[in-house]
């Protein structure tokens, strides 16, 4: 409860992220087809799911091969996360209502100083397994890119996890305004409609300051 009400007393603040990362839209129209050997799939499951891994096939599958930039986010690459021609690193998932289409649905990518991440919901909806998964792609950003101890961690993942929650049962309406969670690294998070794009949902996005070199 103390969680729930501190949220709602942080300090709101106008940010400016919509114009960044409402142009998220539906990818191109094209089937995920996957063929893998039965005998050899069972070998390749992981103790540990990739957080851009949804589909019961992908969890069957090894690391991406593919080649990147070096680029600040590289490691996201392990966790099945590729990066685009702008230079953000993105997950799709397969669009649960159309069979054959994906969708974007973490992406982060950084703005001069700031990460700036998202978690998108189709139509306000959270699908199957993204909650969690949210959570674990935002505290790991945070744990690599921000001043913070283990202790800090645990209770901004409270916070979050909370914020989260609230978006799922609709006790936070989407708007432009962003909630203080972390206060040395100047951390927000904001729940927001979006503006442009194909996709016709919203978005949980963090916008995180580096910290300076």
């Amino acid at each position: 409860m103390n969680i729930i009400v501190s949220l709602f007393g942080a300090i709101a603040l106008q940010v400016s992220l919509l114009a960044v990362m409402s142009s998220m839209a539906m990818a191109d129209d094209r089937p995920l087809l996957v063929r893998i050997r039965e005998n050899h799939a069972v070998s390749q499951r992981k103790t540990t799911q990739r957080i851009c891994s949804l589909d019961p096939i992908e969890d069957l599958l090894p690391p991406p091969q593919t080649k990147t930039s070096n680029s600040l986010l590289s490691y996201l690459a392990e966790q099945g996360f590729t990066q685009n021609k702008e230079g953000s690193w993105v997950c799709y998932a397969n669009d649960p209502k159309k069979e054959g289409r994906y969708f974007t649905l973490f992406k982060v990518k950084q703005v001069d100083n700031r990460l700036i991440a998202s978690s998108f919901l189709d139509e306000g909806s959270l699908i199957q397994g993204q909650e969690n998964r949210s959570l674990d792609f935002f505290m790991m950003l945070i744990e690599h890119h921000t001043n913070t101890t283990q202790e800090n961690r645990q209770g901004i993942r409270r916070y979050l996890e909370a914020f989260v929650s609230l978006v799922k049962q609709g006790k936070i309406k989407p708007t432009r305004r962003g909630f203080l969670f972390d206060q040395p690294n100047r951390a927000l998070v904001l729940y927001h409609t979006l503006s442009s794009g194909n996709l016709k949902g919203t978005g949980i996005t963090i916008n995180i300051y580096l910290p300076k070199s």
